[in-house]
């Protein structure tokens, strides 16, 4: 168990120095000192509540992907997790919506918190419809799938499995969930609204298409006995998969504090234990072990995009987020774990009717 969190535990180590050195610096006591290590620590659960299910699809996807793309996502898509996500990703929102450069973005987050966090909050429209209907294309199209034989909840995914039939029916049921939550907004975050979430279903749509086009191209060069190195379709959707995942927890964390540098140390420990999570998981081989584990990520990507989409109106505290995706995980795995002991010979089709 350690050697797949022994990385994170050291990174957490050097992150909570640099922290402690930064509280004192800031505040020159230590109490000051430990408040704001104890706003570091609770950022860093709150990622990881947010981000399991995160882990749990990473996983599935990292598992039809070779090792040198593994490696690739693990290291590389950790750069752009941390530094990308958690620091330049608000960074930006400040100078595109300020009309600042990037330099001058990075003198207001340190010397102006309040009006950073201001600023970064008011992009939250916006981010929300397109953060929110991309998890919600990537969890629909899990169970708008007419393959899938595998159900956990099976008055719903089978039905779900059959509406698969008729093309874009995911889609269309997302373009009216948006619209009709626009309908509770001001005119210009309607629109706002509208276009970020018509964004992210194109996005989405975008990452399927170029995924698609790379393996029709290493399947042809397969068939003339070319060595192929996949997984560069998978490298990107999972990227930008973890971006959408972290809109909420970067937006969530100014609840806590307006502070960059305490952000970016919270979620980043957060982020590495995803990944130390997501490691263990392919190595392991649980999604194959545990039947049900995958389903419960996808609803809970799912209910994640759902809230993302309903925070552009309501204001939905990130622990009740947290504790709705923990819930369906946890659930799932009782589900799974019920369903070894009653067909411990493995997975026949006999136990799929069965269960």
């Amino acid at each position: 168990m350690l050697r797949f969190y022994k990385g994170s535990i050291l990174f957490t180590l050097v992150c909570l120095a640099l922290a402690a050195w930064y509280g004192w610096h800031q505040t020159g006591t230590i109490s000051g000192m430990l408040g704001l290590l104890w706003i570091v620590v609770v950022l860093s659960i709150l990622e990881v509540s947010l981000s399991f299910d995160n882990a749990v699809v990473n996983a599935s996807v990292l598992e039809d992907m070779d090792a040198v793309w593994q490696r690739r996502f693990l290291t590389w898509g950790m750069v752009i997790a941390v530094f990308g996500m958690r620091i330049v990703f608000p960074l930006a929102i400040v100078a595109i919506a300020a009309g600042l450069g990037p330099m001058e973005a990075v003198n207001l987050s340190l010397n102006d918190p309040g009006r950073y966090e201001a600023i970064v909050s008011s992009a939250h429209v916006g981010i929300a419809g397109f953060g929110g209907a991309f998890l919600a294309m990537v969890g629909l199209s899990f169970f708008f799938d007419g393959e899938k034989d595998v159900h956990w909840i099976e008055w719903i995914e089978a039905r779900l499995a059959r509406f698969s039939n008729i093309k874009a029916a995911e889609i269309a049921l997302l373009l009216v969930a948006i619209y009709l939550i626009s309908r509770m907004l001001p005119a210009q975050d309607a629109l706002t609204f509208m276009v970020s979430g018509t964004l992210g279903i194109v996005t989405f749509i975008a990452v399927e298409a170029l995924g698609t086009v790379l393996e029709m191209r290493e399947e042809a060069l397969a068939a003339q006995g070319a060595v192929v190195r996949s997984g560069l379709g998978g490298f990107l959707y999972l990227n930008i998969l973890d971006a959408s995942f972290s809109f909420d927890g970067v937006i969530g964390a100014f609840a806590l504090s307006n502070n960059m540098i305490i952000i970016a140390l919270g979620l980043s420990i957060g982020a590495m234990f995803v990944r130390s999570m997501t490691i263990h998981l392919v190595q392991k081989g649980t999604l194959a072990e545990y039947r049900y584990l995958e389903h419960g990520a996808f609803w809970a990507i799912i209910a994640l995009g759902g809230i993302m989409l309903f925070s552009a109106r309501f204001h939905i505290p990130e622990t009740v987020t947290g504790l709705i995706g923990a819930v369906l995980i946890g659930v799932s795995l009782a589900w799974s774990i019920r369903h070894k002991r009653r067909f411990p010979d493995g997975e026949l089709e006999s136990a799929v009717r069965a269960d």
